[in-house]
Parts: structure tokens; C-alpha cells; sequence
């Protein structure tokens, strides 16, 4: 006699002006009992605090975590089914795609999310990649990832000091306590990039001080990638200046190579986009994948230096919860 399916909460942080949820929508199409499902929209200010409040009130066995703008596949919950009764896995996780139909500039900037030199292995999060496989806080991410809510529970929810970056830090403890993270490439939701090139570039610099937060805290060898964007604004800032000095042209050249190798490393991750993306995306995103690097080490070098306070998150950030009838 097979076991009955578990109860699902999907989990959705929203802020408080929003009007209209699109997640809801796609959650309440999902293919599950309706009796097994649950949809709670968290309103507030700071996501982290949201997920926490919405996450103890839940009576789901699992967690579907969306953002309020994250669009599932009605057979997402159906193509992680074999997880949810085996007690080794914590989480499963996909990417979150732009659409086909999103605006060109919006598909450039999918373009450099999947790109590997703008995000190393963490593509993974904007475009399918390989096979289903056991994973790490690299590749999922949380606008579009099933947990087990007990477990979560077990380590105190979310860090309410980090945002972003506070399902990262969650994930590698979780995998320090021998739990499974499994990335499947078809376990994907929709969802738009950022609408203007300001929005973009704001995202770059929010994701560089989350890691460094995230580090400060909870440091591990897996964050050392993550130091390149810094150390490259700081070769970035020293060529400038060295530049305005009156050096010997040899010694010029000698510490103009990284920036010869980084600019040939662009060309070729510009042609290896076009295979999927197109010659006019991929040539669009050429700058952007510069300005990927400056942007995320500008936020980074600001995360080592911001002040961490979780408590006065929880002051100031109230939380309504509204359970969405199916």
C-alpha cells in the first residue's frame, strides 16, 4: 500500500503594496490534492523574517518556497514526488528562467545569470544545467525550492540577519549535518529578470553584500570563488592608479596582462553564449559581463563593513500571513 502524499505549504514572501501575487495563480494550479496543499502569502518587509513567521505557522510536511513573482509549473510538486518520503533529502531545488517572452533587455540580462563567468556554478540557478544530481548552496536557490519543514525548524529557520543570501548559509548547514540537496534542471520556474539595467546592477550589488555577510557568518571554503569580483575591483582600482605613475613601459605591460587574459576570457564566453542565446543577446551582454564583476565586488567590499542585526530586523519588520483558499 503506498504511503499517502505529504502535506505541502507553498511559502510566498511578498511585500506589503503588493496587489496582485503572480505566484498565487501558478501555486493554485498546481497537480496535487487539494486537501495536501496549503498557499500562505507572507507580507512584510524583510523576506528572511517573512519566511521564518509564514514557515512556524505552516502545517505542511514540506515547504515549497516562490517568490511573489515566480511562476511553477502545474507538475513541479509531481516531478519531486519521489523525494518527499525519503528522509535523507532536505531539499530539492531548479533554476528560474526568464521566459520566452520576456523583452530583449530582459533576456540579456539571462544571458550573463547563465553565463559561467559571470556566475561560476551558480548559473545553474538561471538556466538548467546537466542532470539531476546531489548538490550544494550553490546551485539552488529560493524562490523556487522544496524543504522539509521540521528540519528547517531543527536549525531555528532562517538567519534574520542576512538577506540575501540567508537560504546559502541554511543550506551548508544542513549539508554539514549529512543532508541531501538535490538539483533537478527540470524542476524550474519562471520568472522575469530585473526590468530596467539599474534594477539589474542594484541586484549585482545586493547579491555581492549578501555573500559577504553570509561570510562573515557563516564562513566556508566554498565562499572563496566568491572573492574574485572583490579582488578584481581592488587590480581594477591599483591599475588606475599605477597608470597615472611614471613606470617603465615593460612593467606597464607586465601588469596589464590579467586585464589582457579577463578581456579574452570575455570574447570567448561571449561566443560560447551565442550557441544558446543568440549573436545579438550574447553581444548585448558582453559589457554586462563586466560590469557583473565591478557591481558584485562593489557590494562585496560593503557586506565586509555593514552592520549585522538581526534583532533589529524583528523590531521593526511586522508580518501578516493571508492563507489562500484553492
Amino acid at each position: 500500500m503506498s504511503q499517502p502524499l505529504p502535506i505541502v505549504t507553498v511559502i510566498i514572501a511578498a511585500p506589503p503594496q503588493l496587489a496582485e501575487v503572480q505566484a498565487v495563480a501558478a501555486a493554485r494550479k498546481l497537480d496535487y490534492p487539494a486537501d495536501r496543499l496549503e498557499i500562505i502569502v507572507a507580507r512584510g518587509k524583510q523576506p528572511s523574517v517573512q519566511r521564518n513567521v509564514a514557515l512556524r505557522a505552516a502545517r505542511g510536511e514540506w515547504i515549497y518556497f516562490l517568490d511573489d513573482d515566480a511562476l511553477t509549473p502545474p507538475d513541479n510538486l509531481r516531478r519531486a514526488e519521489k523525494f518527499l518520503h525519503n528522509p535523507a533529502v532536505a531539499m530539492v531545488g531548479g533554476p528560474n528562467v526568464c521566459p520566452p517572452g520576456a523583452p530583449l533587455l530582459e533576456q540579456v540580462f539571462a544571458v550573463v545569470l547563465a553565463s559561467w563567468l559571470a556566475f561560476g556554478p551558480s548559473r545553474a540557478r538561471y538556466t538548467p544545467v546537466g542532470e539531476m544530481r546531489d548538490t550544494g548552496e550553490k546551485e539552488l536557490i529560493l524562490c523556487n525550492t522544496l524543504a522539509r519543514r521540521d528540519t528547517l525548524l531543527a536549525l531555528g529557520g532562517f538567519n534574520e540577519a542576512l538577506y540575501p543570501n540567508e537560504e546559502n548559509a541554511l543550506m551548508d548547514e544542513l549539508q554539514k549535518r549529512g543532508q541531501r540537496l538535490v538539483y533537478d534542471p527540470n524542476f524550474f520556474v519562471h520568472r522575469r529578470p530585473r526590468r530596467t539595467l539599474k534594477a539589474f546592477l542594484k541586484m549585482l550589488r545586493t547579491y555581492g553584500r549578501g555573500r559577504a555577510e553570509q561570510f562573515r557568518l557563516h564562513p566556508t571554503p566554498g565562499s572563496a570563488l566568491n572573492f574574485v569580483p572583490p579582488l578584481f575591483c581592488l587590480y581594477l582600482a591599483a591599475l588606475a592608479f599605477l597608470n597615472c605613475l611614471s613606470i617603465p613601459n615593460s612593467l606597464r605591460l607586465l601588469i596589464a596582462v590579467p586585464m589582457i587574459v579577463y578581456f579574452v576570457a570575455t570574447i570567448l564566453q561571449t561566443l560560447a553564449s551565442m550557441k544558446n542565446a543568440g549573436v545579438v543577446r550574447a553581444v548585448l551582454a558582453w559589457p554586462l559581463l563586466v560590469a557583473s564583476h565591478i557591481f558584485y565586488g562593489l557590494g562585496f567590499w560593503r557586506g565586509l563593513f555593514t552592520k549585522l542585526d538581526a534583532n533589529a530586523n524583528k523590531v521593526r519588520t511586522e508580518v501578516v500571513l493571508e492563507t489562500i483558499g484553492l
